[in-house]
């Protein structure tokens, strides 16, 4: 029951919280006035006049869709060269090494397309400047620019016979100033304050309550006597030969909780550490762990209630929310059933118990005591229906069908409230699908918001849609079998076809996360990854902005009794079930090959 409640509290205070900041993100993204307007309007001002951007401009769709296009490809181009000459540059007090080329190149693509792919370790392996120059900015820019094209399509509903889908240095500018800086000040003051390193210090060395033995293999020695004076390890009254004793651990600091803020507000998803927010200096306690996990859907599941400001019909943004929120519950219900009863390898093993009584019960292999199952399904099934990879468990660790609806969420295309912007361009794909197939089923024109949908818009929607489903297929079928790839796999069988699975799931879905123990770092993985990650973002891109660029152009329809509705119960329903028969579909000869069987086996 304590569980239940825990589930309930995090979702209500997540609508809490959605409903007025959907309010202020509009408010702000259209240029009325906030409340820090007065600090932040002089800012913009100025960005504008130092790179002489015409606030006023309104773009076609195509120059529009070059803008997104050029500066993405700029910033990954010095992210690329950022990594592989950190060696050389400040800022490094390890002295870490440049990355190697694939790497560096998987990596920009990574954060340049909002995935977050972490195929590295990010204490070991990057420098304080690529984390906070390199990584950090992307983790900014990239969700401000996905924000901009979803109100580019806004605006392909709202504008009737217009030529433009207005300014992307405008809409860059205020998402990244009004709605992701502010938000990332709180949360990195709040974790930061709860022990989440803010610091320009190089690694600490500490001394260890009880030293450590371990073998000449590195393997650790338990119930070893260890004499520090003659420095001899002895198991069993018995001397370990070249036994190494270890007294002393490394500390990693640096400026995380910039990071970590605005990764999980941008549904990025780079952990600062390489096993992320179950990093205790990533993640310390209850209280940084509730507003790192809030902060994965919060500007997601507000901007339902910003579209349904925009377009002047409230109901019309709910209904979306309605669609994305069940479609959340049900993931939660179905993860949390399966974690918390476990599955019968673990429930029919005499040696291990799963019950209750005085202990969470339930599958607990990686997963935190600190958190338990509550709070490890609740971020297990938000970051991966948000285009966010972090994680505070090891969802390789999870039950068969619980891992599997944490990569169904992501092979859906991330729209169960999805990235920021993108997570709701690309549920307004499905709706205009929706609404195209309803409109077959009564035989009248399809119209969505006042707008005719039309065989050009339809052929963009199915592109929209498919994007996801097409890459994930077939780069994942090529890697199956490619030889070297088995050898990048933690475990064989059914679960090492999901570890696989689900790394190509979490590029389609621009998500990051990944089976723990998947070793990605091979050049061909490090390629067909990236290649995986920019198809399925910006195929989508240019199909939604096609979109808006043919909606903006049109007229506004009357509405009469024969028009679909689309904010009722039934359109809801619709919308979720195209949803999933895309989605699901799509996938289940992949899944039965995968979590399924190893359910089954």
């Amino acid at each position: 029951m304590g569980t239940f409640i825990q589930y309930i509290f995090y979702l209500a205070v997540l609508i809490l919280l959605a409903i007025p900041l959907g309010t202020y993100i509009s408010k702000a993204m259209s240029g009325e006035k906030v409340f820090l307007t007065k600090i932040l309007a002089p800012c913009e001002r100025g960005i504008y006049k130092l790179l002489h951007i015409d606030p006023d401009e309104d773009m076609s769709w195509k120059k529009y869709l070059a803008s997104v296009v050029a500066f993405s490809a700029i910033g990954c181009f010095v992210l690329f060269v950022l990594q592989m000459a950190q060696k050389f540059l400040p800022l490094n007090p390890q002295h870490i090494d440049g990355m190697s080329w694939d790497l560096s190149l998987n990596t920009a693509v990574s954060f340049m397309t909002n995935t977050n792919w972490q195929a590295y370790s990010g204490e070991s392996q990057l420098s304080y400047l690529s984390q906070a120059l390199g990584l950090t900015v992307q983790n900014f820019v990239t969700p401000a620019t996905g924000l901009a094209v979803l109100y580019a399509l806004i605006r392909g509903f709202t504008k009737v016979k217009g030529k433009g889908v207005g300014n992307f240095w405008t809409d860059l500018t205020r998402s990244t100033l009004y709605v992701l800086m502010p938000l990332s000040l709180v949360v990195a003051l709040v974790i930061a304050s709860q022990g989440v390193p803010q610091t320009m210090k190089a690694a600490e060395s500490v001394e260890l309550m009880e030293p450590a033995a371990f073998d000449a293999d590195g393997n650790y020695i338990e119930n070893a006597e260890i004499n520090l004076e003659n420095n001899i390890v002895t198991l069993d009254g018995e001397v370990v030969e070249d036994a190494q004793i270890v007294t002393e651990e490394i500390v990693p600091l640096g400026l995380a909780a910039s990071q970590v803020a605005i990764k999980q507000l941008g549904t990025n998803g780079g952990g600062y550490y390489g096993v992320n927010s179950a990093h205790p200096l990533e993640n310390p306690n209850w209280l940084s762990n509730l507003f790192e996990m809030l902060s994965l859907l919060l500007i997601p599941a507000a901007l339902c209630f910003t579209f349904g400001r925009e377009v002047k019909d409230k109901k019309q943004g709910v209904a979306v929310f309605m669609a994305m929120f069940i479609m959340l519950v049900a993931a939660m219900t179905i993860t949390g059933v399966n974690e918390q009863t476990a599955s019968t390898v673990l429930t029919g093993n005499e040696y291990v118990d799963t019950s209750t009584v005085n202990q969470a019960g339930g599958n607990m292999e990686g997963k935190e005591t600190r958190f338990g199952i509550g709070s490890s399904v609740t971020w297990a099934t938000w970051t991966t229906a948000a285009s966010n990879g972090s994680v505070n468990s090891m969802h390789d660790s999870y039950t068969p069908l619980g891992g599997m609806i944490t990569m169904l969420l992501m092979q859906l295309g991330e729209v169960v409230f999805g990235g920021v912007g993108c997570g709701l361009y690309g549920m307004l794909g499905f709706a205009i699908l929706t609404v195209f197939i309803a409109g077959l089923m009564v035989g009248r024109t399809p119209e969505y918001l006042g707008k005719k949908i039309e065989p050009y818009e339809m052929k963009w929607a199915v592109l929209v849609c498919l994007a996801t489903p097409i890459a994930i297929l077939v780069f994942s079928g090529l890697a199956a079998i490619v030889p070297a790839v088995a050898d990048s796999l933690n475990n064989s069988g059914a679960h090492g076809f999901s570890e696989m699975l689900y790394a190509y799931s979490s590029a389609g879905g621009n998500n990051g996360s990944a089976f723990a123990g998947f070793g990605a770092d091979t050049p061909f993985l490090n390629l067909t990854l990236a290649a995986t990650m920019l198809i399925v973002r910006f195929l989508p891109i240019t199909g939604i902005l096609a979109i808006a660029g043919s909606m903006v152009q049109k007229k506004k329809l009357a509405v009469t009794a024969g028009t679909l509705s689309t904010s009722n119960g039934m359109f809801v329903f619709l919308l979720i079930m195209i949803v999933l028969l895309i989605g699901a579909l799509s996938f289940f000869p992949a899944l039965a090959l995968g979590p399924i069987a190893e359910c089954l086996g």
